[in-house]
């Protein structure tokens, strides 16, 4: 199929293609990958220039990147926009963007891009070879001047690709995951290193089920019957999913296997300049799964640095800030950000790729273009914070505490005790998507003081907390089945008393030792609490989000200076 002009002044053309690729870790499959080439006019072997890779999310296709396509193949480079493993018309199953298949593949592009005959095609059957690309500015032989970009799935294939692939060059990875056990079954208690636990933690009952039908949606889009009983997916996904819909939790299979399919696994394979780019208002792959990896890059001397937009999953875009479908660098902040990263990464010019972290802040008035929204900051985390410790009576104090316990009941069964917003439809729905309700008896809370003047928190809430459980206490040692579950969040309180759950957000935990100090590290957050406001803390027995724990639990939790709530504040 030879290549059309794609815009008015034929700045470029764009050719669809084929690819064969061999895949798995003995390097055993073939599969068949789509893919479109938008190649600038004026490249030539004379004038090479340098190239992007980017891929689809989850279950979308290679026209979702064809915004970025025409953009950056405006801006004078090459663009090759592919549909990953399983979704778009490319062959071979959904592998959770596992290095030893996605990111195998995405290596196979790189060397098409780098000139490699045998890998690109004109047909599905690879029988019209595409010609040998030589546009395509090289840094060796075979090894092309290459980044990548894309967002969730297309976020993790750049990590999956870099990983196996020391010559792409620099990425932009948004919205995506650190950590797939802590994505779709978090613990956020019993942390080891970054968002990875050494306990289950709750599953994500809306978010799995979503995955198996979405997997299966693919199947049919693409005229093949649903590979039955797991759609599309590598073996162990849908059982995984089953198993954890029944138990509460992944087993310890499936927590191997999608380790393995996560950055966190491979982090110092990561040594390219990466550009985070996550949501505030993601509860799929929230803000701490981008500082996890932040944190760790930094750690090991890569260059990095970390963007909080508002753009997340079941989230729009602020204003003025991105658009997957007509990206522009003049006009967006965070656009304008990825064009300055592969401007000095990719063209080597002399700009600035702006502040080692910026946040969205929604409390801000703006027109136009987002960058007044952004608060700054030359280091990550921020340095200040603020501390309260739980009193009597629902309290939070800054003093000394008053003695005092409050009890509750975690449901049977695992049932939601907290009508909280659907984590997946929350922002499809005629509702507002951070009201929500707990029944009484299900939950202890503790609220501060009205706040004399406004408090910025930025980061990542901390609470301390010491339960009394004496069933669970019975049976934490038979394993997660037998471990309290619980659900600790933060809310906005206003001055008429309406109750606000900031960003939507809640922490699960399972804990594997109600006789020992529990650290919950909830999802961060960039929030103003204003004037006359109070911060509220909820620790609840159920959420309509997850599958909580299988057996009721009196749980107690007293008054005390060892029991806190501490926030960053910028």
């Amino acid at each position: 199929m030879s290549p059309t002009a794609e815009a008015a002044d034929a700045a470029y053309t764009v050719t669809p293609l084929h690819f064969a690729v061999t895949v798995g870790p003995d390097n055993d499959h073939p599969c068949d990958i789509t893919g479109d080439l938008y190649l600038p006019t004026s490249a030539s072997k004379a004038h090479p220039v340098p190239a992007i890779l980017t891929t689809n999310g989850f279950g979308g296709s290679k026209a979702d990147q064809a915004g970025l396509g025409r953009t950056f193949a405006s801006r004078g480079y090459a663009v090759l926009a592919y549909s990953g493993l399983g979704f778009g018309g490319s062959s071979c199953t959904i592998t959770l963007d596992d290095p030893d298949w996605d990111g195998k593949a995405g290596k196979q592009l790189v060397s098409y891009l780098g000139g490699a005959a045998g890998i690109g095609y004109l047909d599905a059957a690879h029988r019209e070879a595409a010609p040998t690309l030589d546009a395509i500015k090289l840094d060796g032989p075979l090894d092309p001047r290459v980044g990548m970009a894309g967002g969730s799935y297309g976020g993790g294939a750049q990590f999956a690709t870099a990983s196996v692939d020391p010559r792409v060059d620099a990425i932009v990875p948004m919205i995506t995951w650190n950590d797939l056990p802590y994505s779709i079954d978090p613990n956020n208690a019993a942390q080891t290193t970054g968002v990875t636990s050494s306990t289950p933690g709750a599953l994500k009952l809306i978010w799995g089920t979503l995955f198996s039908a979405t997997g299966m949606a693919s199947d049919v889009q693409d005229g093949q019957l649903p590979d039955l009983p797991c759609p599309s997916f590598t073996d162990w996904v849908c059982p995984a999913v089953v198993s954890a819909g029944i138990t509460g939790y992944f087993p310890p299979s499936a927590i191997t296997a999608g380790h393995h399919a996560s950055v966190a696994s491979y982090l110092p394979k990561i040594k390219i300049p990466t550009l985070l780019v996550q949501g505030e208002y993601d509860h799929l792959f929230n803000l701490n799964e981008a500082i996890a990896t932040y944190k760790a890059l930094q750690a090991q001397g890569t260059e990095v640095k970390m963007i909080w937009e508002a753009w997340s999953h079941g989230y729009p875009a602020a204003p003025g800030e991105f658009d997957l479908a007509n990206p522009d660098p003049a006009s967006q902040y965070v656009t304008a950000r990825i064009a300055a990263w592969f401007d000095r990464y990719l063209k080597g010019k002399i700009v600035s790729t702006g502040p080692e972290f910026s946040y969205f802040r929604d409390w801000v008035d703006y027109t136009g273009i987002a960058t007044p929204a952004y608060g700054t900051s030359g280091a990550f985390p921020l340095t200040g914070s603020r501390t309260w410790k739980l009193s009597h009576q629902g309290q939070l104090t800054t003093g000394i505490p008053v003695a005092g316990d409050q009890t509750f009941l975690t449901p049977a069964a695992g049932l939601p005790t907290s009508v909280n917003p659907l984590d997946v439809l929350g922002n499809s729905l005629p509702l507002p998507s951070d009201v929500f309700l707990d029944l009484p008896g299900t939950y202890a809370a503790w609220q501060t003081p009205a706040l004399s003047s406004k408090l910025d928190v930025v980061g990542t809430p901390v609470v301390k907390l010491r339960v009394q459980a004496p069933t669970a206490s019975l049976t934490e040692d038979l394993g997660p089945g037998g471990q309290l579950v619980l659900f600790v969040k933060i809310a906005d309180v206003g001055p008429d008393g309406t109750t606000r759950l900031i960003k939507g957000l809640e922490a699960p935990i399972r804990i594997p030792d109600t006789d020992a100090p529990i650290k919950v590290t909830l999802p961060a957050i960039a929030h103003r609490f204003e004037a006359g406001h109070r911060l509220k803390l909820i620790v609840a027995g159920g959420s309509v989000n997850y599958r909580g724990g299988l057996t009721p639990v009196v749980v107690t939790i007293a008054a005390g200076s060892t029991q806190t709530l501490t926030v960053p504040v910028a």
